[in-house]
Order: structure tokens, then sequence, then C-alpha cells
């Protein structure tokens, strides 16, 4: 359920999410290229994923639909969200945690009812979660870095630690900024990917 790394971090104004795109099934890596973060509500808001993936699909619209009833309130989407993971029949069987954030907040969500906002602007999930929020608030308390670059060096950091987390980094920023060309290629690369994956089961379905 926790195979993977997410991480956000506040700093100041700047907000960023990354993900590793590392799959495995049993001992076995899948899928190098996997795209766990999402942007939402027209980029004011980013949205992670650690556990399986069509859980978290589901989730992930879920959110959304929460984020656009409640007009954007990040906060009042994720309780509302929350509530409804824990006492719906289908829902309360989805086995994702999703970290969630916008200009002011980072949330961690779960499928207990939990709303957590983590200290110090830092949150993670995932199995390298851990390895990747210590280093963060090492750089945040110690360096001047962007939020940008201290999610992509805690990211590293993960990645070389820990056996589920690959540094194939896709990050999305709350700042304005467009991604750099390393992380387009990223983004291009796991869009494709997907699309790829897509056909692939259209064509099995049709067959």
């Amino acid at each position: 359920m926790h195979a993977t790394t997410i991480l956000a971090v506040r700093r100041g104004n700047d907000v960023a999410m990354a993900g590793d795109g590392q799959v495995t099934v049993g001992d076995v890596v899948m899928k190098h290229t996997a795209r766990k973060i999402r942007q939402l509500a027209a980029g004011q808001a980013l949205a992670g994923f650690a556990g399986s993936t069509a859980d978290a699909l589901t989730l992930f619209d879920k959110f959304e639909s929460m984020l656009e009833r409640y007009q954007g309130n990040l906060r009042r989407a994720a309780v509302e969200l929350t509530k409804e993971w824990r006492t719906d029949k289908f829902l309360r069987r989805l086995e994702a945690m999703l970290l969630v954030a916008s200009r002011d907040e980072l949330l961690v969500l779960t499928g207990d009812g939990d709303v957590i906002e983590p200290d110090e602007g830092v949150a993670a999930i995932g199995s390298g979660g851990v390895y990747a929020q210590a280093a963060a608030r090492a750089l945040i308390r110690n360096t001047e870095l962007t939020a940008e670059q201290i999610a992509r060096e805690a990211m590293a950091i993960a990645a070389s630690m820990c056996i589920y987390t690959n540094d194939h980094i896709l990050l999305y920023t709350l700042d304005g900024k467009a991604p750099d060309a390393a992380n387009a290629k990223a983004q291009a690369s796991a869009e494709a990917n997907g699309a790829a994956d897509a056909k692939r089961h259209q064509k099995s379905a049709t067959q």
C-alpha cells in the first residue's frame, strides 16, 4: 500500500509536490515512470497518492468534486472527503493515502477519517516518506533553498535509501513558474506512458 514516495514542501509563498515513478508488484519493478501526483482546481491545488492506483484515481475524482463544491476550500473539501471515505460502503474499501496541498495548507488524508496537518510545512507519504520528510525538514532548517529545490533534494535522498522509490521524479509547484526542462520531460514521458497504457487497455477490451 505504501510502496512509493510523495513529498510536499511549503516555504513562504511557494509550494512544491514531488513523487517518484516506480511501480512495484511484489519484488518486481513493473514501471519506472508512473504519474502519482496531479494538479487540481485549475492548478490551484496539488494531490499525490500512495497505494492502489485505481483506488487513488477514484479518490482524486472525489476530492476534485469536493473542491468544486466548496469553492476551492482545501480543508473543508478534505474533511468532507474523509467523512465520506470512512463511512461509505464502497469508499471505505479503497486502499490509498492522499497528500493534498494549496498555497496555504498541506494535509494528509486517510481512510480512517484522519486529516493531518504536519509541522514545519513538510508532509510525506509512502514507504520512502520518512526519509524524504526528514531530509526536507533538515534542508528547511539549515538552508535557504526554495520549496522546489528542497523537494528535489529530499526526493533524491529518499530514492537512494528506499528500494520502492526511484529517481524518475515528477514535480509540480504552486508558485506560477513553468516547469524546468527536466521536469517537463518527465511529465511528457509520464503522459505518453499513460496514453500508451490506456490504448493497450482499450485494444485488449475490444478483442
